[in-house]
């Protein structure tokens, strides 16, 4: 379901909605206008604070893991005995769930890591060299972690499944949605063909234009983040976007 429907849809049915029906997310991304998540857009729209909620993300490719292939993911609740019971419900042999606490931390890192595979993307378009790859996903995962923990996130959670798991997947597989958009990008492709063309959704584009306000309302510089959110806005290419990273102050590694 698109972001941009989930607060109607949920309003619309929130009358059939039991109170104490626990919710299971499994989207990444943000909604545009308000910058909220789903475990701020679920309450509001059912009308219920209390709505038991979690979110479940992490590597995880769907095809892989309808092979039966090892697979490793992370619930997260504020409430740890709903974790505790998605966590049996879900786990398998060819599963393995960990649960969290950190909600905050779990849905921004799902939700940023896909700008970050756009990016990822289109230095392989560009035939940037390895060098260029590991300096950039390195960037953004620090970007990523600067960002979440003004948002209240807990530094381990973006070294864990959620976090760092999920963005090198992303990033460096080639069955991900958003590392494709972004290697088109890097080789002359325009995005309304791109986008034209898919099939599938690619989260990252529209999570993109939640990059800059976010990095203002939290006062973070997220350089590499917001380069690709003015590459799909058509205000940078590129070819651009890689000097000015490169022009950028050498400063302090935090």
């Amino acid at each position: 379901m698109l972001f941009r429907f989930s607060s109607s849809f949920l309003e619309s049915i929130s009358t059939h909605v039991d109170p104490k029906l626990p919710f299971i997310s499994l989207s990444k991304g943000l909604e545009l206008n308000t910058l909220r998540t789903m475990s701020t857009i679920i309450p509001r729209a059912l009308g219920n604070r209390r709505q038991p909620f979690v979110v479940l993300s992490g590597p995880s490719f769907a095809v892989e893991l309808m092979n039966k292939l090892p697979t490793a993911m992370v619930v997260a609740s504020k409430d740890n005995k709903l974790a505790s019971s998605v966590q049996q419900l879900l786990a398998s042999p060819n599963l393995r769930i960990s649960t969290s606490s950190d909600v905050t931390g779990v849905e921004i890192a799902g939700a940023l890591k896909n700008v970050l595979a756009i990016a990822a993307g289109i230095v392989e378009g560009m035939s940037l060299g390895n060098n260029c790859m590991a300096a950039l996903v390195a960037q953004g995962c620090s970007e990523i972690r600067w960002l979440a923990t003004k948002m209240g996130a807990k530094p381990t959670t973006l070294s864990g499944l959620s976090g760092s798991g999920d963005i090198m997947l992303t990033c460096f597989v080639n069955l991900s949605r958003n590392r494709t958009v972004g290697l088109r990008l890097g080789s002359g492709e325009k995005l309304d063909r791109i986008m034209g063309s898919m099939n599938q959704v690619a989260e990252g584009v529209s999570t993109a234009g939640a990059v800059i306000a976010l990095a203002q309302k939290y006062k973070v510089k997220m350089p590499v983040l917001t380069a690709v959110a003015r590459i799909i806005d058509n205000e940078l290419t590129p070819t651009k976007a890689v000097l000015e990273l490169m022009n950028l102050p050498q400063v302090e590694e935090v």
